[in-house]
């Protein structure tokens, strides 16, 4: 029997290539980009970003007709993000769509396949830098191509983290936000970076290029093909408590070792974010 994840992949792979070509002549388009609010004025969406959206999943639902999806802008408009045991392909047409508007060159295609509620594989392209990360649960992540690892590091003061400010202006979140990174700096770390989208800032640990990046409020499309990359090159993902990686929580630590993320996970303050399955802690 043919292995039909695979094909599931491969077809994941050319759909994130062909997106990523719209993205980037979108970018080179100089006229005016039509730009949306969606949660706050920091939360942006672009037509770019429902029409990359709409191609992917045309294109799966045409090869896999059975398959279930959740896109970042099929909830914005309404869609549940339900994980069901279904094969499910779990989509952001542009992460970053920020950097994307002021065409800050940092803007990936992520794409995720999960069965059972299992990630079974992951799919994130750089478009700008025209870097393809894959990985497959139980065989190995890679960039173009070439195989990847993590860098290791167990000892956080030579660590470089990275994370986000995110998009929520609420003024007690944004203390919280910048209180976590005080704590973290002051260990100390070598320091922190700041990319601008998840899927990118989860690759560079899965390259070895930075030890650690942790975020609250993020999406299970933001997270969930990266995490498939990062677990493949040997690095663990976790919840910022240190417990269990649980794709619906909205927050993540991902490391080079247990150690780090460990670590990482004692400085941090959680703060209430409202899950993408819509459940809460009573339900879990």
């Amino acid at each position: 029997m043919s292995d039909v994840w695979e094909e599931c992949m491969d077809h994941g792979v050319a759909a994130a290539r062909k997106a990523g070509e719209v993205v980037r002549e979108a970018l080179k388009n100089e006229g005016c980009m039509s730009v949306m609010l969606k949660s706050s004025p920091a939360d942006l969406v672009t037509e770019t970003d429902q029409k990359v959206e709409s191609m992917i999943i045309s294109s799966i639902k045409e090869k896999f007709p059975t398959h279930s999806f959740i896109g970042e802008e099929s909830v914005a408009a309404g869609e549940s993000s339900i994980l069901t045991d279904n094969p499910t392909w779990i989509i952001d047409p542009i992460d970053g769509t920020t950097n994307f508007v002021h065409r800050f060159p940092f803007v990936a295609v992520s794409i995720g396949f999960a069965v059972k509620k299992e990630l079974e594989f992951g799919v994130v392209y750089s478009c700008m830098e025209d870097k393809m990360y894959t990985a497959r649960k139980g065989r190995g992540a890679f960039c173009n191509g070439v195989q990847l690892k993590v860098s290791g590091q167990e000892d956080i003061t030579k660590s470089l983290i990275i994370t986000e400010l995110g998009s929520n202006r609420n003024p007690d979140t944004v203390r919280r936000v910048l209180a976590n990174m005080d704590r973290l700096l002051c260990v100390p770390v070598h320091g922190i970076r700041a990319v601008g989208t998840a899927a990118v800032n989860m690759c560079l640990v899965a390259t070895g290029g930075a030890d650690a990046y942790y975020e609250i409020g993020i999406h299970c499309w933001d997270m969930a093909a990266a995490a498939v990359i990062v677990t493949e090159a040997g690095g663990v993902v976790m919840d910022v408590t240190g417990g269990p990686f649980d794709l619906m929580s909205r927050r993540l630590i991902t490391a080079s070792s247990r150690a780090i993320g460990e670590r990482i996970a004692k400085e941090l303050q959680a703060f209430p974010c409202e899950r993408d399955d819509g459940k809460k802690e009573d339900q879990l």
